[in-house]
């Protein structure tokens, strides 16, 4: 892997891989949290959505069609800290599908016309989520549990919020947001790297031709963040709650979780990784699945996620099930999480628990897109990129102590939050 950073101060890194596909990512860090209060909320969700109707040079039919008429594709996504843009191409068409993305990221014009389109579409957006509870409910569970902080924003905003932004607001936004110090790209693709990193090189050059724009104080504070740190001294107060809605729905959705370590609580972090994993994870033969599903047929769908925050986290498990059944599946769950944090797993079972998370990632990772992005969100939070063999070894310094107390910690009965939806 090559990494390295260019005299504006962007940040990169290549990865060479084997087959005849390229991939490509631009990530800006900034997301929802770091909207001004000023600012109309979902504005950083929304920039991200108009960037891609018209720059300096192209218009937003020449962009949507400038990769599939390669056979790539072209693709974004925000998150709570963070914007992405990212494309996938043939490895010839590599320094195309880059230099779209600067441009995009750059230049962007948002037409006036296309803002009032692409309202519309997520004004739809927003409205959509009232028909899928199963994903309104992990928003509104966020919402609740940071409130009082800028992580209790939700990513897309409100429809009234929505219908505020201006084009003044979002060219303001991008141009106080989108600067070099705050970016990153990677690419993983057949080329040699030192060939890429010269294509990287020249275009920060173009679109960033001021030297020294980005050093600043910025590698100075990721710096001190990455030390670790105590998740348990967030800089808000975690609100607690316990609270059941009738919504009249046919299935009912629970979420039952709480605070957890920071993206910068090294081994917390990758302890409650583990732990949610075995809690809940992808695999049938996870706990949730096992009782849930498997043993008892409760449940439409069982499972334990974790995000990662700069100074928080959440863990949260998810039940979807019948009305009926919601009772006895609270119950089983909090027999499990009681057992989670009562008893040390024992060697065998610590062990196999990580082989399996091991093999997930790797299988996981074997996708180029997905090692692309797992750069970028290096480059982001740490800036840098941890090695398989790094993460590896992470994973299996995790003890049973400190899976127990990760269980403990993040799932304590008098710390822990619930909100059902009957």
């Amino acid at each position: 892997m090559t990494t390295g950073r260019t005299e504006c101060g962007l940040q990169y890194a290549i990865r060479k891989s084997g087959n005849a596909v390229g991939y490509c990512a631009l990530g800006i860090k900034c997301g929802t949290r770091d909207e001004d209060p000023q600012w109309s909320s979902g504005i950083a969700h929304f920039a991200e959505h108009t960037i891609f109707k018209g720059t300096d040079s192209k218009s937003a039919r020449t962009i949507n069609s400038y990769l599939d008429a390669l056979g790539g594709e072209l693709n974004a996504y925000t998150t709570k800290e963070e914007i992405v843009l990212h494309a996938t191409v043939l490895k010839e068409d590599l320094s195309k599908a880059a230099s779209l993305l600067f441009e995009l990221a750059v230049h962007p014009t948002f037409p006036e016309d296309e803002i009032a389109v692409e309202r519309g579409v997520v004004i739809d957006e927003i409205h959509s989520y009232k028909d899928a509870p199963s994903e309104e409910i992990y928003d509104r569970f966020e919402e609740m549990l940071f409130e009082g902080s800028p992580l209790s924003r939700p990513i897309l905003g409100t429809a009234t919020s929505v219908r505020k932004i201006s084009r003044d607001e979002l060219l303001r936004f991008v141009r106080e947001k989108f600067i070099p110090s705050k970016m990153v790209f990677t690419v993983v693709s057949p080329e040699e790297e030192r060939k890429v990193e010269r294509m990287i090189k020249s275009l920060s050059v173009k679109f960033f031709p001021q030297k020294g724009a980005g050093e600043t104080t910025e590698n100075a504070e990721r710096e001190k963040l990455s030390k670790e740190v105590s998740h348990d001294i967030p800089t808000f107060k975690a609100s607690q709650f316990d609270i059941s809605v009738n919504k009249r729905n046919h299935q009912a959705n629970c979420i039952v979780g709480g605070t957890a370590p920071s993206l910068y609580c090294k081994q917390e972090r990758i302890a409650t990784i583990l732990l949610c994993n075995i809690l809940g994870g992808p695999a049938t033969n996870s706990i949730l699945n096992s009782v849930l599903r498997e043993k008892n047929g409760w449940v439409y769908a069982a499972e334990c996620t974790y995000t990662q925050y700069a100074d928080s986290g959440i863990a949260s498990i998810y039940i979807g099930c019948d009305r009926s059944n919601m009772e006895k599946c609270l119950k089983a769950v909090d027999r499990e999480l009681a057992k989670l944090r009562d008893t040390l797993m024992s060697d065998r079972r610590l062990k196999a628990a990580k082989k399996q998370l091991l093999g997930q990632l790797a299988v996981s990772s074997d996708n180029g897109e997905t090692q692309c992005l797992s750069m970028c969100k290096g480059l982001l939070s740490y800036g840098r990129v941890a090695s398989d063999q790094e993460s590896r070894e992470l994973v299996m310094g995790v003890s049973a102590e400190q899976l127990r107390d990760a269980a403990r910690d993040i799932f304590a009965p008098e710390k822990i939050c619930r909100l059902v939806w009957l």
